[in-house]
């Protein structure tokens, strides 16, 4: 199945969407997305659906929207048009903290961690665990903090030897499954993930991979941004490709191949 999006700037049409899990309802639902930067268009009227325990892979040139997409569905972007619905229940999403609130989590190409703290500070970034307060000033409970930290990498098989260690000194792999295990532990409903094995050695590159297939296992919708195939192929369910702006397949892993990505890609 390779359907294709005319060329047209008007009416874009609508593309089938691929096959999805029968009886399951979506848990991220777009419909005729829209986001426009001055005369610029990024984002053109795109339906997505993505379902309970699936990998979409979103693919693209440079220049195709994917970006503009999820950062539009993580808070970062405001739609100029059309709706999101999460759960069946639409929402407008005004900024990336509305987003983490939803259970929306987007593990972007910087991580979005703070290099001099450790790993469990940064699990716990912006959602510190209350502890006893000295004199007037609130305090936090690092022990508790501490102690879940390890014990939802433990979970996920990630060896941290000291959590206390700023994240600067860590390998990429061990920054990616930090950023993961922080979306595990606030239990997120939704994860997105920008171009996860950039950067990262065969090694970690496998580990992130099975981190991916973790979340799937528990049922954790994942959407990834990625330009390796052989990635794509190993973990993503389906393909959704985009091409300037416009959504123009949405294709079963298993019934395609990388040249014929590559060709909707490009067109």
């Amino acid at each position: 199945m390779s359907p294709l999006a005319t060329e047209t700037r008007t009416a874009p049409a609508s593309i089938p969407q691929g096959p999805h899990p029968e009886g399951l309802a979506p848990v991220l639902r777009c419909r005729k997305l829209t986001k426009r930067f001055g005369g610029l268009v990024a984002v053109d009227q795109v339906d997505f659906d993505v379902y309970p325990g699936e990998t979409v892979a979103l693919l693209g040139d440079n220049g195709a929207g994917k970006s503009t997409l999820i950062q539009t569905v993580a808070g970062v972007h405001r739609p100029d048009g059309g709706s999101i619905e999460l759960d069946g229940k639409e929402v407008e999403i005004r900024s990336p903290l509305q987003a983490r609130d939803l259970g929306i989590e987007t593990v972007f190409q910087d991580l979005a961690l703070c290099d001099n703290l450790g790993a469990a500070e940064n699990i716990f970034l912006g959602r510190e665990l209350p502890g006893k307060a000295y004199r007037f000033l609130p305090g936090l409970n690092e022990a508790r903090m501490r102690s879940e930290a390890k014990s939802v990498l433990s979970e996920l098989h990630i060896n941290i030897r000291n959590l206390d260690a700023p994240v600067r000194t860590l390998s990429g792999g061990q920054r990616q499954a930090t950023a993961i295990a922080r979306a595990v532990y606030w239990k997120a409903r939704l994860m997105i993930m920008d171009e996860p094995t950039a950067a990262l050695g065969v090694p970690e590159q496998k580990k992130v991979l099975s981190l991916i297939e973790a979340l799937k296992a528990r049922g954790v919708p994942v959407i990834v941004i990625s330009h390796n195939m052989q990635d794509v192929f190993e973990v993503a369910d389906r393909l959704f490709i985009m091409r300037r702006g416009r959504a123009v397949a949405d294709l079963r892993a298993a019934d395609t191949n990388a040249n014929e990505v590559v060709r909707l890609m490009v067109g």
